[in-house]
């Protein structure tokens, strides 16, 4: 049931990196505005909105940021309306891209990722031609502390999660996506403080890269996807050997 996957460590440094440089609130409170515009603004009664809010706090996101992220969402401000849109392309070595986009402007968005995957050896693709190797499914991860996999695996299985895996200093439990946020508080009736809730694109299957340059490649697409400012998340279905993985860290 449990798996293991160094670039999952890798993605996560990448993460505490943004984190500290303050990148990290612009997706929060896109997060946040979509959470409230689709499920209402009562954090008691929207789960998706209630998560987004804790992560934001756990980040020192100020408060003033997430309360105009709340009215921007229930439409109390005013302004432009922002949709979730979610782009598809290929890599380098022929590497699936699934990039999920928060933007006022579909049509700039299209065209800047176009640019992005063309500029850094991928291309740009049709709706459906890379969605259908991915499952959508929700994705929580917490600390390993003393936890050994066994004792995942029957902590997620106990919860309603569907699978674990090994994700460097975290353990990552996976589940339907409309049991996340029951897994989430049943984790949190066992004293469990989760790190992070959401829902992913995970790969039903995955390319190992062995090559050094391929590897740089792919994860030079990575980062630029992710950093591009409508980008809620990115996702792609590739791991990376060991070898690379402990030098490119």
């Amino acid at each position: 049931m449990a798996g293991h996957n160094k670039w999952s460590k890798i993605k996560r440094s990448k993460a505490v990196i943004d984190a500290k440089r303050g990148n990290v609130f612009g997706k929060f409170s896109k997060e946040i505005t979509i959470a409230a515009k689709n499920g209402g603004s009562n954090p008691d009664l929207n789960a998706r909105l209630r998560s987004a809010i804790l992560e934001a706090r756990a980040a020192n996101m100020p408060n003033d940021n997430i309360d105009r992220a709340i009215k921007k969402g229930a439409g109390e401000l005013g302004g432009s309306v922002i949709e979730e849109i979610t782009y598809e392309g290929y890599g380098p070595g022929r590497i699936a891209f699934m990039v999920e986009i928060v933007t006022d402007n579909r049509n700039r968005a299209a065209n800047d990722l176009r640019v992005l995957f063309d500029k850094n050896g991928g291309n740009f693709a049709d709706p459906g031609s890379v969605a259908y190797q991915f499952t959508r499914c929700g994705e929580i991860r917490f600390a390993k502390g003393n936890l050994s996999e066994d004792a995942a695996t029957e902590l997620a299985l106990e919860t309603g999660g569907d699978d674990v895996l090994d994700s460097g200093d975290e353990w990552s439990i996976y589940t339907a996506t409309d049991q996340l946020f029951q897994v989430v508080a049943a984790l949190r009736e066992k004293a469990i403080q989760t790190n992070s809730q959401k829902f992913i694109y995970r790969p039903n299957s995955t390319t190992l890269l062995t090559d050094v340059d391929t590897a740089k490649a792919v994860i030079k697409l990575y980062d630029v996807l992710d950093d591009y400012d409508d980008t809620q998340n990115v996702h792609a279905n590739f791991e990376i050997a060991d070898e690379i993985a402990d030098a490119l860290s």
